[in-house]
């Protein structure tokens, strides 16, 4: 009866944290910002309830035992990790958006718009790429705007295409500081013709513009000072963790949260960050701080602290005013964000110590901290949260000594009341296991960036992310996915071998009721791992890009005519559902809005339609080009859908 008792009471709090959760949830707007602040310091004050709980009544004292050095290196790490967290929601608690602002201010220039330079950085990428941004470049709606294909891959063939679509083709005689340098080398260039530009534009060669681009970006810096605007990275086909797990409908990209919720935060405390592509500067900053930073890989987040430095605020309209590629293979979306992470570890250890003595305002220090601590701490505490339990099970070690009850009472009011905040606020983007494989995928070469990038003197050399290639055959990563399978086995058999050997492995029936939340645990770490090893299979993308469209159609073939819905297009492949009574090999026309009409040859019947494959004229090619990504629209999914998730999964291992 007593231990009746002491679960029904540490079952209290988290009765209390659901109760708010089914008061506020169906109640409360994303709008109001005192629902935001009270549900952000509620888990502030439990995240550190459970912290003081863990380092007051979990650990043994310290010593140099085996149990003890892995009980506080464990507790040192979760602590971290926990100061990192705290960092986002202190971040969280303010919001800012632009829209009404962009809005007033659209036109400022009145009848003497200022010159726009528009620079397309590009390295390797294929032609069918950069195809694609310079059809997308040329339907900008701004008057006083030139393109500028800056090539450090010096291919003659690239001449011809720019000239194509009404942009300038510039080379320069090295590769020097990487993107920075090349920018820097167009726009010194550029400062001495007639017509000097007076703000610039940047995208990366797989970074498609609206056709609102320009005005819309520009229309904030009405604001002299104001010296860059950054607007958020959309993407048009889904990453490898979305393709690889069938889940692209259901789940949005790993960057969502990112720039559609912690931006427009980090806009509301004067920290917005430049991220490369999608922004534009004004050149007297550039000028004024003597052009593009190259002392780091990511010199953006540089740029952004140098300006502010300099009296230059950074701000973020969050619109969807590009999209681009993501990477596709996991290989180039591990080596992309290993890149970010060592950048960010040069600016704190050669620029900008935030604990230096420097000119940095003090939420720039606030920022600087905050991203370092997330770099260093969430990725080794997602890595050894798979040890740990490991430990136990070889060893007989419990890093975390602690009762069923107490683990009720501290940690759960803490893990439903974070799962719910971020969720209210991100509007479904944060999933248990989802989100620890996309921190898992890329954490030890994340891990060995921070050290390189802290410990290290450099220059290091980096990889430029692949973009294109062919993708439509399966591939399985398998110096990716070896380890992750080899601590599955090993999670296995820590659970079966005890079964085998009771004198060996004595200690598992020592445990006594922290059996139970390692056994919870390990059982979590294998569906962790089990969803990792599954993303490191990687399915053929086949017709890509292709975009999710309803849009009534019709379609011709011979004398009969059909009405039908588009529900994917693709530059060369389109999904019609709708019409029947079709033979594979027909061929005919489809009038498709913006492009005209378009030859089609049925290349294969399903179960609600047909596919057909397009095949445009030369001119016409653009104009699908425009179609499919120049929209005043967000490519892909930016909510999460669990329900969607369930019945993609459904279709995907039905399809095997």
């Amino acid at each position: 009866m007593l231990t009746l008792d002491i679960y029904w009471s540490s079952y209290a709090l988290v009765a209390v944290v659901v109760g708010l959760i089914l008061l506020v949830g169906p109640l409360a707007r994303r709008s109001d910002s005192w629902v935001r602040v009270s549900l952000l310091i509620l888990t502030t004050v439990l995240a550190w309830r459970y912290m003081i709980w863990r380092i007051t009544a979990t650990v043994p004292p310290f010593s140099f035992t085996f149990d003890a050095i892995a009980s506080w290196v464990f507790l040192l790490i979760e602590t971290l990790a926990l100061v990192s967290s705290t960092s986002a929601y202190f971040i969280l608690t303010r919001r800012k958006e632009r829209h009404q602002e962009a809005d007033a201010n659209v036109g400022w220039w009145g009848d003497n718009p200022p010159q726009v330079d528009l620079y397309i950085a590009t390295y390797n990428e294929e032609r069918a790429v950069l195809e694609r941004t310079l059809a997308g470049a040329r339907a900008i709606d701004y008057p006083r705007l030139r393109v500028f294909v800056l090539d450090d891959g010096r291919r003659e063939w690239l001449t011809e295409l720019c000239r194509e679509y009404g942009a300038e083709h510039r080379t320069r005689p090295d590769n020097h500081h990487a993107k920075a340098g090349n920018i820097n080398y167009t726009l010194m260039q550029r400062l001495q013709d007639v017509d000097p530009p007076a703000f610039a534009a940047v995208l990366d060669a797989d970074f498609v513009p609206h056709a609102n681009f320009v005005k819309r970006v520009l229309a904030l810096f009405h604001d002299p000072k104001v010296g860059l605007v950054q607007t958020p990275q959309h993407f048009f086909n889904p990453d490898p963790i979305q393709h690889n797990l069938g889940i692209a409908q259901a789940y949005p990209d790993e960057q969502r949260f990112f720039f559609d919720h912690l931006e427009p935060a980090r806009d509301g405390w004067g920290v917005a960050v430049c991220c490369g592509t999608s922004s534009m500067v004004r050149i007297a900053g550039v000028q004024k701080i003597g052009g593009l930073p190259t002392e780091s890989v990511t010199e953006d987040f540089l740029l952004t602290i140098r300006l502010d430095e300099n009296g230059y605020r950074t701000v973020y309209l969050n619109e969807p005013l590009t999209e681009g590629l993501a990477p596709e293979g996991l290989q180039e979306y591990i080596v992309q964000r290993g890149r970010w992470c060592l950048g960010m570890m040069e600016i704190i250890r050669n620029v900008y110590n935030p604990l230096g003595g420097n000119r940095l305002r003090l939420m720039q220090r606030v920022s600087l901290m905050d991203s370092l601590m997330y770099w260093t701490t969430t990725f080794p505490f997602r890595l050894i949260s798979l040890v740990c339990p490991l430990l136990y099970w070889y060893f007989g070690i419990i890093v975390v000594n602690a009762s069923v009850s107490d683990v009720v009472s501290y940690y759960m009011p803490y893990y439903f009341a974070v799962l719910f905040t971020l969720n209210w606020i991100s509007g479904g983007l944060i999933m248990p296991i989802l989100n620890d494989v996309s921190q898992l995928l890329a954490a030890w070469p994340i891990t060995r960036a921070v050290w390189m990038g802290l410990f290290t003197p450099g220059p290091h050399k980096f990889r430029v992310t692949a973009k294109g290639g062919d993708r439509t055959k399966a591939v399985v990563q398998w110096p990716i996915m070896r380890p992750f399978a080899i601590l599955f086995v090993l999670t296995i058999l820590g659970l079966l071998l005890p079964l085998t050997n009771d004198v060996l492995f004595s200690h598992v029936s020592k445990a006594g009721d922290g059996l139970r939340i390692i056994l919870f645990w390990t059982l979590y770490n294998l569906a962790v791992l089990t969803v990792t090893m599954l993303a490191c299979i990687e399915r053929p993308r086949a017709n890509r890009p292709q975009r999710i469209v309803t849009e009534q159609a019709l379609l011709s073939i011979g004398i009969n005519r059909f009405y039908g819905w588009i529900t994917d297009l693709g530059i060369d492949r389109a999904r019609l559902r709708g019409p029947a009574g079709l033979n594979v090999g027909d061929r005919g026309t489809i009038e498709l809005k913006g492009v005209g009409e378009v030859g089609v040859r049925v290349s294969e019947a399903v179960a609600d339609g047909y596919l057909l494959d397009i095949l445009t004229t030369p001119q016409q090619y653009p104009l699908l080009l425009r179609k499919l990504h120049t929209a005043d629209a967000a490519p892909g999914t930016t909510r999460g859908d669990l329900s969607v998730m369930i019945k993609s999964w459904a279709r995907l291992f039905a399809s095997r």
